[in-house]
């Protein structure tokens, strides 16, 4: 890494990083995961339909990520950041209105932009830049344990309101209750993504660095050339893919605590924001254990994590009458998870990607990298919407299984490519 481009970073830089990257994400992504069932049934729509709204999300992302980590590299990330922000606020303001399922669509392709275009490679290299040459580790799992923190409590709030907004038991409120419940949720989510976007712009400055300013050409060949070279940098795509299915997969955990676990709506909720909570502590403790040794060596052991509680979740073992396993078991599964997740941005320093280059090599790398966004959805949908419900949760955690073992085998390849340079 460019030491001479890089200066220390104030501690409230990498708190708005973590305020933006989670608010940016809420919209799209966190309310369906905690208000799966609600989500379904307001918006008239199953979780194939829901799968296809992630694919157009995934089919505009897959050009934005392209283009946009460029744009990382030449732009200051205060502005791209709160833009892409207010902008997907908006978008939360027309959800509410509960569109149809093709306006749905329209609507997803909408965030797909907002969020990558111009968020996704400015928030990571303004992290890359925040964590310095010794705290790799330690900035990326500020971010994603900080991002599991900021979901959890937008989780905590958004139960709030929706219970607020239920004036009977929930098993006694009527479908145009819970609606309105929900657009309530809505409309506070969408308040708070905007006004985070006006912090982002006004105190997100000190990260102006030397290596971003040299940058002439928007879009430089000659720069992807280089990164082409790299055998780490097709590893990471794999590892990518294969760490963010199984992330994705976490969407169902909701589902699982209703299908099997028969808990209510609200508790099933519940179980989402909790693992949301754990999520910093797990995040915080992966990226000092992996500035100690490797990233590469933490993501074979966080594959390793996923393949065994995956199995389990495939087996009858796991069922109403076998509380405490099923609590043990998706805890397992989401320190394996999110301690993937955590890393696989953290190995750009440990393959050697020069930090004038971060935008463009994060940009390339989530091309690849995040096709899940396209296939993980519709996939799991199919699943999911098997008759019998508990099969096609058990068929779901299979696929996460063999995701998880070919990441597994990509991370090792990762770890000896970059021991040899």
């Amino acid at each position: 890494m460019q030491k001479d481009n890089i200066k220390k970073q104030p501690l409230y830089v990498i708190i708005l990083l973590i305020l933006a990257a989670e608010a940016v994400f809420i919209l799209p992504f966190v309310l369906q995961r905690i208000f799966r069932p609600t989500f379904l049934e307001v918006l008239a729509i199953n979780n194939e339909d829901i799968g296809y709204c992630f694919s157009i999300y995934g089919i505009v992302a897959l050009v934005s990520y392209l283009f946009g980590g460029p744009l990382a590299d030449k732009f200051h990330p205060n502005k791209l950041m709160a833009l892409a922000l207010l902008l997907t606020a908006v978008g939360g303001l027309y959800l509410a209105t509960f569109p149809n399922y093709f306006e749905l669509k329209i609507l997803y392709g909408y965030w797909g932009f907002t969020t990558i275009f111009l968020f996704w490679a400015a928030m990571i290299k303004a992290t890359r830049i925040w964590g310095g040459d010794k705290k790799q580790g330690l900035a990326f799992g500020f971010l994603d344990g900080g991002r599991g923190l900021v979901a959890a409590a937008f989780g905590s709030i958004g139960v709030f309101v929706f219970t607020l907004f239920i004036a009977t038991d929930i098993s006694n409120s009527t479908l145009i209750e819970r609606k309105e419940a929900f657009k309530q949720v809505i409309l506070v989510c969408s308040i708070l993504v905007a006004l985070i976007a006006l912090l982002v712009y006004f105190f997100l400055k000190p990260l102006q660095t030397k290596s971003a300013q040299k940058q002439s050409e928007l879009f430089d060949r000659s720069s992807f050339k280089v990164l082409l070279k790299m055998p780490s940098i097709w590893l990471l795509m794999l590892i990518i893919i294969c760490a963010y299915t199984g992330y994705k997969a976490t969407d169902i955990f909701t589902l699982y605590a209703t299908s099997v676990m028969k808990y209510d709506p609200i508790d099933s909720a519940a179980i989402g924001t909790f693992l949301l909570y754990i999520r910093p502590v797990i995040g915080v403790v992966i990226g000092l254990l992996a500035d100690k040794t490797k990233p590469s060596l933490w993501l074979m052991i966080g594959f390793i994590v996923s393949i065994i509680s995956s199995l389990l979740f495939t087996s009858d073992l796991i069922n109403a009458n076998t509380t405490l396993l099923f609590t043990i078991n998706i805890l397992l599964l989401a320190i394996g998870v999110y301690s993937c997740r955590v890393l696989y941005f953290a190995t750009l320093d440990e393959a050697k990607i020069p930090v004038a280059l971060t935008g463009t090599a994060v940009g390339l790398i989530s091309v690849i990298g995040y096709t899940p966004e396209i296939f993980s959805g519709p996939l799991f949908g199919i699943l999911l919407d098997n008759p019998d419900k508990i099969t096609g949760l058990q068929n779901t955690f299979m696929v996460l299984v063999v995701f998880s073992c070919i990441g597994l085998l990509a991370s090792y390849g990762f770890y000896r490519t970059t021991k040899k340079r």
